[in-house]
């Protein structure tokens, strides 16, 4: 049977993906071109490869028998293209990833990566802990939580418990976890975490009446300028530690989740992604 390599090609990225705007935008090519292409792939075998979601696709059985064989011989193709140029190929990939761990915690690390890994260009895209890895067309994604995502691989990188953090001013009047009372609280969405640090540090429960922020950036912005007191994690702000505008009062800390890598269960990891993962896993074991 004679397959077209195009749409072969446009089956690949697709099933990768798992989004046809994703796929269209690696290819070149137009969203349509590419939804055509898989199109008549599958009448020439007589089987759908894809089912057509709300938001994304889903392989059907028969796409995920072929998929890996295509991948296995477009990897092996490029392999050996790229061992006639006497280079190897950079490949795209994807990364969301929360802004708080992005700007606190992977970009001085980046310098890193690009170092050991020249070969991947890596893209990523900020969010706020709501992302939908398909219809964004996200290889995978760096969030914050207890690591139970439904249909998604989760390994471990970061934990990141919270404590009181603000500038140095307010700072010279805090000797002991009470005199927070009488002292701006800033929020953040989660509105249980101050009761939670109050009960392990066995005060009365704070009133936290102050700005609430949907962003932890935001929010340690707001106390590193004196606007309040911030409940976050200290891991991800030590640049601000070290820089002297925030000031950790108090060496309580209380857990509240942690920052995983997440990548599909159901697409297999491509080179490119299994570096990516097994980088960020090691940075993580030497922080």
């Amino acid at each position: 049977m004679h397959l077209p390599l195009n749409a072969l090609r446009a089956f690949d990225s697709a099933a990768r993906h798992l989004n046809l705007t994703r796929a269209a935008h690696e290819l070149h090519v137009t969203q349509t071109a590419v939804s055509q292409h898989i199109r008549k792939l599958e009448e020439q075998l007589g089987t759908p490869l894809f089912r057509r979601l709300p938001r994304g696709l889903a392989l059907t059985d028969e796409g995920q028998a072929l998929w890996p064989v295509v991948a296995d011989c477009f990897g092996r193709l490029e392999r050996a293209l790229g061992q006639l140029r006497n280079d190897r190929p950079r490949e795209v990939l994807t990364l969301g990833v929360v802004g708080t761990f992005a700007v606190g915690w992977l970009l001085p690390r980046l310098a890193d990566f690009e170092t050991r890994h020249p070969h991947i260009d890596l893209r990523m895209q900020t969010h706020n802990n709501r992302v939908d890895l398909n219809a964004e067309g996200l290889d995978a994604a760096i969030r914050f939580g207890d690591g139970a995502w439904h249909g998604l691989q989760a390994d471990l990188l970061v934990h990141a418990p919270l404590t009181p953090l603000c500038a140095p001013a307010i700072a010279e009047h805090l000797r002991q976890p009470g005199d927070l009372r009488g002292q701006t609280l800033l929020r953040s969405f989660r509105t249980a975490e101050w009761e939670q640090w109050c009960q392990a540090a066995e005060v009365a429960t704070l009133r936290a009446a102050g700005p609430q922020f949907d962003s932890s950036i935001a929010l340690a912005e707001a106390a590193a300028q004196g606007a309040g007191v911030a409940l976050l994690p200290p891991a991800m702000f030590t640049h601000l530690l070290r820089a002297g505008r925030l000031v950790q009062p108090f060496a309580l800390t209380v857990p509240a989740g942690a920052y995983w890598f997440t990548q599909p269960r159901t697409r297999a990891a491509s080179p490119a992604l299994e570096d990516v993962r097994q980088w960020l896993l090691a940075q993580a074991q030497t922080a």
